[in-house]
């Protein structure tokens, strides 16, 4: 028999499409990626909820064992051994919060309990909030002292921490590094509506992410973002509130005012290269409202969306590598 020396041609094998998910901290995660058939599913998927689940063990308010918890229970000048995913989570809330003149703040949890959104209860205590609201505040910066060395942390001062907004987006970023342990290199990953996408699909295309109208009661799209090794969040006044007196507030609480925030904005939406960057950003540019929060973004360079409301309707502020973009004829 002759054979011939030529290699036959192989048709290339197309990656499968994956989707996974679950619940944590609070809500769901996902995942959808694209990788080659035969992947072990199941260790990915437990891969990926380990990662999200270390999270929240570690930062919960919600649950007492948590790092978190613990470090909030822990008397003043007195050092608290902690992980190291917290360490980093920590340390990027200082930066942040010295970044940003103070607007992105973890020091807000008692602001949070009184309003009623920690798990101290589930309405809001006017006391408290009377109280609170003639105290003076301290930056967390000022009270928060970390030791990388010993990975090791004090509080110098009466504080409780709360990081509700950026241990989201640390997940987000936490699901990436576990694709990425696997070897995957196509993926769009999230926890509620913050998103991060590594490399396109197959076809080509990037990430689709839909950016939600902010409106009460009503999940609608307003527009879509696409997304190539990039982190997307979201902060805004629609999905958490109470009402007081026939007033509403939001869950973002301004350390600035020592209230929920109030202003013209419903969302902030910005892209970065991490999701917990992305996260703290989206809160301290909401906390800094349109006019301080629009400046902040340009002077750093950053990619955000402003949503502000307009009677009826919203009106848009789309800052692009730190410029401003004109609107789209009509």
């Amino acid at each position: 028999m002759k054979m011939s020396s030529e290699k036959s041609a192989m048709p290339a094998l197309s990656p499968q499409r994956y989707a996974l998910g679950g619940e944590a901290m609070g809500t769901r995660y996902s995942a959808v990626f694209f990788a080659a058939a035969g992947l072990d599913k199941s260790a990915v998927g437990a891969g990926l909820f380990a990662a999200v689940d270390k999270v929240d063990g570690q930062m919960s308010t919600w649950k007492p064992d948590s790092d978190l918890s613990r470090l909030n229970a822990m008397p003043e000048q007195q050092w608290l051994a902690i992980p190291e995913e917290l360490m980093t989570v920590l340390d990027t809330a200082l930066h942040t919060n010295l970044q940003s003149h103070g607007a992105f703040d973890i020091g807000v949890g008692n602001l949070v309990n009184a309003w009623g959104f920690g798990p101290a209860g589930s309405e809001p205590n006017e006391q408290q909030i009377n109280a609170l609201k003639e105290s003076a505040h301290q930056p967390t910066s000022d009270v928060l002292e970390l030791d990388h060395a010993n990975r090791r942390v004090r509080k110098r001062g009466g504080i409780t921490l709360d990081l509700s907004g950026i241990a989201k987006g640390y997940g987000v970023d936490e699901l990436a590094r576990c694709l990425d342990s696997f070897g995957v290199t196509r993926y769009l990953v999230g926890i509620d509506g913050e998103m991060r996408a590594r490399g396109i699909k197959p076809d080509g295309r990037a990430w689709a992410v839909a950016i939600e109208k902010p409106v009460r009661h009503v999940r609608e799209a307003m527009g879509v973002i696409e997304l190539t090794d990039a982190a997307i969040a979201t902060s805004g006044d629609y999905r958490h509130w109470v009402e007081v007196a026939g007033n509403s507030y939001a869950h973002t609480m301004s350390p600035l005012t020592r209230q929920p925030v109030r202003n013209r904005l419903a969302a902030v939406t910005v892209v970065m290269s991490s999701c917990m960057l992305a996260d703290a950003w989206a809160t301290a540019l909401l906390v800094l409202g349109e006019a301080d929060g629009v400046e902040l973004a340009q002077k750093r360079g950053m990619t955000a969306l402003f949503v502000l409301r307009d009677g009826e309707g919203f009106h848009e502020i789309s800052i692009v590598d730190g410029s401003r973009q004109l609107p789209d004829p009509d």
